[in-house]
């Protein structure tokens, strides 16, 4: 017997499973590391590489064969998971040399070294401290990086010189070296903490002392005999972890790197290639300034090669900055309607080499001279884009989300289409000059493994809602003729900064086609504040997280059912998780004349509980700015008078999560009681923001389900 879709889309950890990822081509363009699970329901992934001229592929290192299929997780790699949302198990990240030649893994804090060359060299155990975390190799594969007990530690492959710690807390509590603090992993996209000089002579590391962070604690109600889980949690308006950058060389004692964190706390990334200065991204605390900084490597001291400031707050990009070989810069510049790509010489003026309209998303790569990115004409289409020396053109061909990487002239494409399922992964050899478009040159296909979903193909019909064009999908179930009868509406929405659920590409849309399959109209909407429509678009929710967003799902929703008259908006229900849970306790609690039921999955109810550097940048600090914490929060909308009309409202939380802690709900739900308004509390005992168990991730959709059909009356 199938599975129903709820218990495939689990099992599969919602289609990942089996697709090939975390590519990385080596220099002379002839192979392709990734890895990939060997199918679309094993959860334990493993390490392959390609030959890109013949297409033929090889597994490098499968845990199971190295006795590590069962996984004994250090508690701060389980925390680096959460961070990067990492739904499955195994090799699910790696490090290789400069050659792309060797590469280095973590296996339950275990270190293994692998030969991507050679297919007679099985990988082999490193003898290193445990539990070992992110080890890194040195660009010449000579020596290994990691971090064990806080300090970061290098040895000798070959055993010389032997290992030792290059930079020690020394039982320091709360202070670490080599890793990322919370709102590095969780908010500024930043996973690690340390950057090999290009000969293996030195280290940048980031120092955190989280000491000035306030404490929180996360129980397990279900086991009232475990102790509470101390974490810390910089919320709004609270001290943040101080964090300082170290040049380590290896024959010596740490330097400081001038990096004025005074002004400039947030360390945002730093990037060290051959033949240039490390480069070092700092922003201060309100996010409005962003410098780049050069350090001189004998001596550790930095100098500005460029600050932007903005009104508002300055977006960071994946990916930048990046040196091209032949010496320039490579960075982004906010106008208005557009983010462009800049190359330029340190320290000249630089001037866009990227069209106005043409919104870019991130630098995925350089190639010798030639950039490879992600960039959006039309917001719901990701294109694959690269500018070098014979100009800028169009490298994705055709509508969809597009990624990939490059170099020695073999560029990775990934694509994701209406037309397809799941991910089409091809590895092109072409010189720069012909690969104008995917057709061009010879392709290694790299297989995705992932199962196909046991359920109709989505197929959303896209407008553009209202005077703001706001993005818009509408799916139908497949049974249902047009004229022949009038469906209640499900919006199902993300509708915050950086999620963005409008997009070409049939996977997007696979859980909301279920909902519409029970017998629903769904519409999806992107509305201000989400990302590929260019700055201005995106800080329009400066200020205030509740208004544009809610009034943009509402005028969604209005102009989809002008369109299709089988929409009933008598019987209008919303459903989200994390800020998409904000904006769907949100509607019912303050227009409940539009919507008739919600499910709020993992909502932040008062921003006053969430982290510095999501909630600052666009609510800026508690104590200067209230009035916007207090429009945006759900616990003082339980105070008004609109409260009179209840609608159902199903709030579901994991009470581990570290993201979204469960306070939140809690919280909620007490003003709502002292308000008098019933509502139902969902607790997921042991379960984290994910909510990626099986059994819990299968059965919330039903769950779901059975609430907005009650609350409907259908």
């Amino acid at each position: 017997m199938a599975d129903s879709f709820p218990r495939q889309e689990a099992r599969t950890r919602r289609f990942s499973l089996g697709v090939p990822r975390a590519f990385r081509v080596s220099p002379d363009g002839s192979r392709v590391a990734f890895l990939r699970t060997n199918g679309g329901t094993d959860p334990v992934t493993c390490l392959w590489v390609v030959d890109v001229g013949t297409g033929g592929e090889r597994l490098v290192a499968d845990p199971r064969t190295l006795g590590a299929g069962e996984e004994d997780l250090p508690a701060q790699e389980r925390a680096r998971r959460e961070r990067v949302r990492e739904q499955a198990g195994g090799i699910v990240a790696y490090a290789t040399d400069a050659a792309v030649s060797l590469a280095a893994f973590a296996l339950s804090g275990t270190v293994y070294l692998a030969d991507l060359v050679r297919a007679d060299v099985p990988p082999r155990r490193v003898p290193t401290r445990t539990p070992a975390l992110d080890p890194r190799l040195d660009p010449a594969g000579r020596q290994l990086g990691y971090v064990c007990a806080g300090a970061l530690r290098v040895t000798g492959l070959s055993g010389d010189p032997g290992d030792r710690a290059v930079a020690d807390p020394q039982g320091t509590a709360q202070l670490t070296f080599g890793l990322p603090e919370f709102v590095a992993a969780e908010e500024i996209g930043r996973h690690r903490g340390y950057w090999w000089a290009p000969d293996g002579s030195a280290l940048l590391v980031a120092r955190v002392d989280e000491t000035p962070v306030n404490r929180w604690h996360i129980a397990d109600p279900a086991n009232p005999q475990r102790v509470p889980a101390a974490v810390a949690y910089p919320a709004a308006g609270t001290p943040n972890a101080d964090v300082s950058l170290l040049l380590a060389r290896l024959d010596g004692t740490p330097t400081e790197v001038e990096t004025s964190r005074d002004a400039f706390p947030y360390l945002v990334t730093a990037r060290w290639q051959r033949g240039h200065d490390p480069l070092v991204v700092v922003q201060s605390r309100d996010q409005r300034s962003m410098r780049i900084l050069a350090v001189d490597p004998d001596s550790g001291k930095a100098s500005v090669l460029r600050e932007d400031t903005d009104p508002h707050w300055l977006e960071i990009v994946p990916g930048v900055p990046a040196w091209t070989a032949d010496g320039r810069i490579v960075w982004t510049q906010d106008s208005p309607d557009t983010r462009r790509l800049v190359i330029g010489a340190p320290g000249r003026p630089a001037e866009p080499v990227t069209p106005p309209g043409l919104d870019v998303r991130a630098v995925l790569d350089t190639d010798g001279d030639t950039v490879l990115f992600q960039a959006s004409a039309e917001p719901a289409d990701i294109a694959l884009w690269r500018y070098g020396p014979h100009g800028l053109r169009q490298v994705s061909d055709g509508e969809g989300v597009h990624g990939g990487a490059a170099a020695g002239g073999t560029t990775v494409v990934t694509s994701r289409s209406l037309e397809a399922d799941g991910v089409m992964v091809r590895a092109y050899r072409a010189d720069a000059a012909d690969l104008a478009a995917c057709g061009g040159g010879r392709a290694a296909v790299i297989a995705s493994v992932a199962e196909r979903p046991a359920l109709p193909v989505p197929r959303p019909l896209l407008l553009r809602a209202g005077p703001r064009e706001i993005r818009t999908a509408v799916l139908f179930p497949s049974w249902h003729q047009a004229g022949q009868g009038r469906l209640p509406v499900l919006l199902d929405p993300y509708g915050g900064p950086h999620g963005q659920r409008v997009i070409n590409a049939r996977d997007a849309y696979l859980t909301s086609q279920w909902f519409a399959e029970q017998g629903f109209a769904v519409v999806i909407a992107d509305g201000r504040g989400t990302p590929g429509r260019g700055p201005a678009w995106e800080r329009a929710v400066a200020g205030d997280l509740a208004s544009p967003v809610l009034d943009d799902q509402v005028e969604a929703l209005a102009q989809a059912a002008a369109r299709f008259a089988d929409l009933d908006t008598g019987r209008v229900a919303i459903r989200g998780w994390s800020f998409g849970g904000y904006l769907a306790a949100l509607a019912v609690l303050r227009r409940p004349d539009v919507f008739h039921a919600a499910v709020a999955g993992a909502p932040v109810t008062d921003w006053r509980l969430y982290d510095t550097h999501y909630t600052e940048r666009y609510l800026g600090l508690p104590e200067r700015g209230s009035d916007a914490y207090d429009r945006s929060s759900l616990i003082n909308l339980t105070e008004r008078a609109t409260l009179a009309v209840h609608r159902p409202l199903l709030l579901i939380h994991g009470l581990a999560d570290d993201n979204v802690v469960v306070a939140h709900t809690l919280r909620l739900s007490a003003a709502l009681l002292a308000a008098g308004y019933p509502h139902t509390v969902l607790p997921l005992s042991g379960i984290t923001h994910m909510a990626s168990a099986e059994a819990v991730a299968e059965n919330l959709l039903t769950l779901q389900l059975d609430f907005v059909k009650r609350a409907l009356g259908m």
